[in-house]
C-alpha cells in the first residue's frame, strides 16, 4: 500500500510549500556568509527536545511504496524539489515499482515520465542502471549496506543515508543544503563540507534524537530558518539561537 508522506503542521517543522530547488547536499561548496560559534552540549539537546515534542513523527516528503521507489525518488530529487519530483513519480511509480518493472519501461519511456525534472536525461540512464544493477547483484532488493548502495549509479552518500534511515531505519544523517545551512549558523555542528557536518552531528546529537533528526533539521531549513529570509518570529528556537543574523523581534514602544 503507498506511504505518502505528509509535512507536519507543527509551528517550527512545516508552514509553506518550498518554492525554490534543492541541490543534493553533496554538492554544497561553501559556508553560509554568517554562522554562530558552537553551541554547548546543553543547548544542542534542548533544541532537539524542542523539535521532538513538536513533530514527534516526522516522514520526509518524497512519496514511496517501498524501499526501490523511495531509492529512485531520491536518485531524483537531486537539483530538484521534492514537490516537483512526487509530480512525476505519482505516475512513473504506478508503471513502475520494482527494478524488473523498471527495467522493462527502459529508458526512453522513464525519461518521458520524469522530463519534468532538472537534468532528468541523465537521471533516467541511472534509474534504468540502477535498477538493472539491482537485479544482477542483489536479486532485485534494495541492499541495507552504505557500500552497495554508493555503488550504484546516482547514489551518493546522502542518497544511501536517506535510504538507511527511512527504509531501513538506521540513525544516519542525510546532509543536504539545508541541514548543512542550519547547522552552521546554528552552530550545532560547523563544517565546511557535508561530510564534517555530517560527523559532527552524529557527535552532538544525543542518541535518542539521532533516528528523526535529519527530518527535523531540513523542515527546520526549508520552512523556518531560510537561507533568505529566516522566519525567526516562528522559530520555537529562537531563543536558543545566537546566529548573526537572526531577526529580532520588535518590541512596540510604551504607551503614553
Amino acid at each position: 500500500m503507498a506511504r505518502t508522506a505528509k509535512p507536519s503542521a507543527a509551528k517550527s517543522a512545516v508552514q509553506k510549500p518550498s518554492s525554490g530547488k534543492k541541490p543534493d547536499g553533496d554538492g554544497t561548496r561553501s559556508l553560509p556568509r554568517r554562522r554562530a560559534g558552537r553551541v554547548d552540549d546543553a543547548t544542542v539537546a534542548e533544541i532537539f527536545r524542542r523539535f521532538a515534542a513538536a513533530n514527534p513523527h516526522p516522514e520526509g516528503e518524497l512519496e514511496h511504496t517501498n524501499a526501490f521507489t523511495l531509492l529512485v525518488a531520491v536518485v531524483l530529487s537531486a537539483q530538484a524539489t521534492d514537490a516537483g519530483v512526487n509530480k512525476a513519480t505519482r505516475a512513473l511509480f504506478k508503471a513502475a515499482d520494482t527494478p524488473e518493472k523498471m527495467a522493462a519501461l527502459g529508458e526512453d519511456r522513464v525519461r518521458e515520465y520524469i522530463r519534468t525534472i532538472g537534468l532528468y536525461r541523465n537521471k533516467a540512464k541511472n534509474v534504468i542502471a540502477l535498477s538493472e544493477q539491482l537485479i544482477a547483484h542483489h536479486g532485485g532488493e534494495v541492499p541495507h549496506d552504505r557500500e552497495a548502495l554508493e555503488s550504484l549509479p546516482g547514489v551518493g552518500r546522502k542518497t544511501a543515508n536517506v535510504v538507511l534511515n527511512i527504509a531501513f531505519g538506521e540513525p544516519t544523517m542525510a546532509v543536504d543544503t539545508h541541514v548543512f545551512r542550519v547547522s552552521n549558523r546554528l552552530g550545532i555542528a560547523p563544517g565546511k563540507t557535508p561530510l564534517a557536518v555530517e560527523e559532527g552531528l552524529m557527535k552532538r546529537i544525543p542518541p535518542e534524537y539521532l533516528q528523526h533528526a535529519h527530518h527535523w533539521l531540513i523542515l527546520h531549513g526549508r520552512y523556518i530558518c531560510k537561507a533568505q529570509r529566516p522566519r525567526c518570529e516562528d522559530c520555537i528556537i529562537s531563543d536558543l539561537c545566537t546566529a548573526p543574523d537572526r531577526i529580532l523581534p520588535v518590541t512596540p514602544p510604551a504607551a503614553n
